[in-house]
């Protein structure tokens, strides 16, 4: 009966504040512009006992509880674990009224009408893909207690991917929408960044509520006492999944096979994907194999494709080559040669291109925003933004990856184990930098870990620099050759670090991993202790130990076996 409560107030709530969402200003005027670390006006900081003191966004924190003392003669929430299903509820249907908005103002459909895998390229197809994405990630989160197998560490995860969707969206947007529709992406930009707001709020509610890491990690913890689980692994795994990746091509059974010269089910990778989903339906493992050739295709998997498996004959063997980049018009996101949004993706012994080249700047040859996905003996081939980790669980394994300018970048939770990260001269006037982590709030659980690998590179090249605020990398057990510049680390656009930043090494070895040279910023750790950076390790970082098992990948767990 409560939860019946609690819903019917969230709908009386979300049809008081939404009146305006099919005009041009997205949400009412009390929730718009709204600063980070704001106070409601009549509240003292120093006197705010409510459950928005821990909030990034108080005012709008503070507009819900008064919205929802208008409408609720009920007592009001008076903790923040109290405040949070209020606010992710509320939050779910603003992100509803906003894809409701984008689908019938400015691209003349519904949103229930629109083909997600058809949609024409471009800042507003980004969004309606990021926004897609952003409902199913509510979604889980509203419905988390449904399964007790989801731990605390799934719901940062969904709450962090959805916060980064909004800001991807804005970037997509600056770069293609507001060049030549500036009216538009005035109203689009505040939809997205007021949706980033509550976003926001609802991860703050929530770390705060339990207590959760927002520097080192730490391991699994199930929402219940009581899991699911048959010998370690999760419900959901079923037999057939485990060791996936032990078996060889020969061994899969797969759902469609792609050959150029006709001898499969199908001669383009694009086709053998619409199919699969079509014919599954989303029952079991998506495997499609796809034999050794060149394919010039650009590929996307969206958020409703889930447990797509692509293997291939090998690396160089089996290639797939694009060549979109935003000198010629495209997005960052939308350049990608291949991107995926589905959960649960594996990728194996394939090749994926960008033959772009270093002129062109941004241009990505895999992007992936997928959770729990594995990218195994794979190659990734760029110069300029290479490899888009967007956002949620990856892990890379035994994978080459090639470029120059940020070329493993982007805000989802990934390590990196055993991995050939080299970078190539860069292009006239730019430098290289092998990472550039994007965490745009304390509370996300994101970051880049580089554990057991090389790095290398033809001339000097820098081991990141800090795209966004909490930017968070570590690199550790790794090989570093001479080419690391002795600083390690570089401001981002020649500014200063921010101090809310969180680089580290740790126990690496070749003749640039010394650190006597290193950058003297508050945010960078030259030598983790042992405790410190077990907290991004594949157990720790991304709960690697539930789901990494069914897949048959190698993986060390901790910091042994490097």
């Amino acid at each position: 009966m409560a939860a019946l409560s609690m819903l019917l107030i969230i709908k009386i709530l979300c049809l008081a504040t939404f009146a305006e969402a099919t005009t041009s200003k997205p949400l009412p005027s009390h929730f718009a512009k709204l600063s980070r670390s704001t106070t409601a006006p009549g509240a003292s900081p120093s006197t705010d006992t409510s459950p928005c003191k821990g909030t990034p966004y108080k005012a709008a924190c503070q507009s819900l509880l008064l919205t929802l003392k208008t409408n609720n003669n009920a007592d009001l929430p008076k903790t923040s674990k109290e405040l949070f299903d209020y606010s992710v509820h509320f939050t779910s249907n603003q992100a509803h009224s906003a894809i409701d908005q984008l689908a019938t103002t400015f691209l003349g459909q519904t949103y229930q009408e629109i083909d997600m895998t058809h949609l024409p390229g471009g800042g507003m197809r980004d969004c309606m893909e990021l926004l897609d994405d952003t409902l199913d990630q509510l979604s889980n989160v509203i419905n988390r207690k449904n399964d007790p197998t989801h731990t605390h560490n799934d719901v940062q995860t969904w709450l962090s991917a959805a916060l980064t969707n909004q800001e991807t969206c804005r970037e997509s947007l600056l770069e293609n929408v507001k060049k030549t529709h500036l009216e538009k992406f005035d109203v689009l930009d505040s939809m997205a960044k007021n949706l980033s707001q509550f976003i926001s709020n609802s991860l703050a509610l929530y770390v705060s509520s339990y207590g959760l890491p927002s520097t080192s990690p730490r391991g699994r913890k199930l929402l219940t006492d009581q899991g699911n689980t048959i010998n370690d692994f999760p419900s959901w795994v079923s037999l057939s999944e485990r060791k996936l990746l032990e078996a060889s091509v020969g061994e899969i059974e797969a759902h469609a096979v792609v050959a150029r010269d006709g001898s499969g089910t199908h001669t383009t990778i694009a086709e053998a994907i619409r199919q699969v989903a079509a014919s599954l339906d989303g029952g079991g493992r998506n495997v499609i194999y796809i034999k050794a050739g060149t394919y010039k295709e650009n590929l996307n998997i969206p958020s409703k494709q889930k447990d797509v498996l692509l293997v291939g004959d090998g690396k160089g063997k089996t290639v797939i080559v694009g060549s979109k980049n935003v000198a010629d018009g495209s997005t960052t996101y939308d350049s990608a040669t291949v991107g995926v949004m589905g959960d649960g993706f594996i990728a194996k012994d394939i090749t994926f291109v960008n033959s772009a080249g270093p002129s062109k700047h941004q241009a990505v040859a895999l992007r992936v925003g997928s959770d729990r996905a594995v990218i195994f003996r794979c190659s990734i081939d760029g110069y300029q933004d290479t490899l888009y980790t967007l956002s949620k669980r990856q892990f890379y394994r035994e994978t080459d990856i090639y470029g120059t300018v940020d070329f493993i970048f982007g805000n989802s939770a990934v390590v990196f184990q055993s991995c050939n990260i080299f970078a190539r001269n860069p292009g006239t006037g730019q430098k290289n930098f092998v990472t550039a982590q994007g965490r745009t709030s304390p509370d996300q659980n994101t970051g880049i870990s580089i554990q057991n690998c090389k790095i290398e590179a033809q001339s000097v090249t820098y081991l990141g620099r800090p795209w966004k605020e909490y930017s968070r990398t570590v690199v550790m057990q790794s090989l570093l050759d001479g080419s690391i510049d002795p600083a390690g680390w570089f401001p981002w656009a020649g500014g200063s670090s921010p101090k809310s930043i969180y680089y580290g090494e740790y126990s690496n070895s070749g003749p640039g991993s010394s650190t006597s040279g290193r950058v003297n910023w508050p945010g960078y750790h030259s030598s983790l202790t042992s405790e410190e950076a077990q907290g991004f390790t594949v157990g720790s970082f991304i709960s690697g130990n539930v789901w990494l098992p069914p897949t048959g990948v190698a993986f060390d767990s901790g910091l042994g076996g490097g």
